[in-house]
């Protein structure tokens, strides 16, 4: 039972963007804040790390709409960008009147990391104190690890779009798949207990410790039981974590490539950028970025499971497929046509 999936915000034509969600946690990724407006409030809400690539426009937009979401309420909101989105970041908050902010009970905060080679600048902006920037630390050197939880960790790679522009790669902690027939041999209900369970496994407990556990009757009502961790572990099949890449806005050379190959290594999803097709690899390089048959090249190299091709350019909308059609015939050297396409295939599907 997967913890964590990975969809694209938009359709590949449309603003790049990628959604991370936890099933079973009100905890939920962005890569990238371009046009948000096809995820839900609901959605955008359970969002605590925004990973941006880089603030052009098309990648940055929707960083207002998330502001606006989320004013108001008691909620820190994770953001790491390249160097200069610091100053970026805080243009966009000055561009707004923050004179009643201090009446608001909750206090919305915003912990910003910005990256470069050399170290990390991490910054405060709290709403009751208008978005002030306050200094957390200056001078980290920058390993590639951006963040990590109990769950996952976040590493990036600086590539060259002209500007710097960030490359991550999400990668879950350690994927516990709940074995169904086993629930069902020892009379276990589903739900939200499953996930304290994984944090006990997580934590290392000992078997004694207890675990609550939650159904509902017949008639609806609440019943509460626990059972010792020893017990459950049974319940559940620990194998490696998801790994998912995210790559976009980079010109093709040999110091962008070999940076790309080792950050997405053997990844389970590859969200890549295939913007133009190879017969216009000249003007690819022009504006700094990949075709579509380089990207699949890159995906084959790194042994990529699944490649999700995104960032079309509008100048192939009478031909839509042809895009996706070049990476994944680069992928996999078979042919993998059809709706497809547009969704991302599998080895299997294109062998």
């Amino acid at each position: 039972m997967a913890m964590y999936s990975a969809e694209l915000i938009n359709d590949p034509f449309g603003d790049p963007g990628v959604y991370v969600g936890c099933k079973y946690r009100r905890e939920s990724l962005l890569f990238d804040l371009g046009d948000l407006h096809h995820l839900t409030p609901r959605k955008l809400l359970k969002v605590g790390y925004v990973f941006v690539s880089h603030t052009h426009m098309d990648h940055f937009i929707g960083f207002d709409r998330l502001l606006r979401l989320f004013l108001g309420r008691d909620k820190n909101l994770h953001l790491f960008g390249p160097p200069g989105f610091l100053a970026h970041l805080e243009h966009k908050l000055r561009a707004y009147s923050w004179n009643l902010v201090e009446n608001y009970t909750n206090d919305f905060t915003i912990i910003a990391t910005e990256v470069s080679a050399e170290d990390m600048i991490i910054n405060r902006y709290e709403c009751q104190r208008t978005f002030a920037p306050e200094i957390v630390e200056k001078g980290r050197p920058f390993d590639g690890v951006l963040a990590e939880t109990d769950f996952f960790r976040v590493r990036a790679a600086i590539l060259d779009h002209k500007i710097p522009c960030l490359a991550f790669c999400f990668e879950e902690r350690k994927r516990f798949n709940i074995l169904k027939t086993v629930l069902d041999e020892m009379d276990l209900p589903t739900g939200a207990w499953l996930m304290t369970l994984k944090e006990h496994l997580i934590n290392g407990d000992d078997d004694e410790t207890p675990v609550r556990i939650c159904r509902r009757d017949h008639e609806g009502n609440r019943q509460e039981t626990s059972r010792p961790l020893g017990e459950l572990r049974q319940v559940v099949k620990i194998t490696p974590g998801l790994k998912i890449a995210y790559v976009v806005d980079a010109v093709y050379h040999q110091e962008n490539r070999a940076a790309i190959l080792g950050l997405i290594d053997k990844a389970d999803m590859l969200f890549i950028e295939t913007p133009f097709l190879d017969e216009d690899a000249d003007t690819a390089a022009k504006k700094y970025h990949l075709t579509a048959r380089q990207a699949g090249l890159l995906a084959k190299e790194a042994q990529i499971k699944r490649i999700i091709p995104l960032h079309f350019s509008p100048k192939y909308k009478p031909t839509p497929l042809a895009l996706a059609e070049e990476a994944m015939n680069a992928f996999k050297g078979g042919d993998c046509r059809g709706e497809r396409n547009q969704k991302g295939c599998t080895q299997e599907e294109i062998a």
